[in-house]
């Protein structure tokens, strides 16, 4: 797995969040920024992705559980 963050503009803090909101998120959704780890007291808080992104993670994840399962399934099944 990957390290939550991987260059220095992904973090961001709370604080700008509330203060630059929509320029924020105009970057998720323009392309032009792919996450941002939302900091608080200097400690990962959230994860910001656009939705495009997110549900490619959600598909591969359901992906990976039926396989799995299959995997089972057919292990026990032999």
């Amino acid at each position: 797995m990957g390290s939550l963050m991987e260059r220095s503009d992904q973090a961001i803090s709370v604080t700008e969040v509330s203060r630059s909101a929509k320029a924020i998120f105009d970057k998720l959704v323009k392309g032009k920024q792919d996450r941002y780890i939302v900091m608080k007291n200097n400690v990962p808080a959230a994860v910001m992705l656009p939705v495009d992104s997110y549900e490619a993670i959600m598909d591969e994840l359901e992906d990976l559980r039926i396989e799995v399962k299959n995997n089972l399934e057919k292990k026990f099944n032999d």
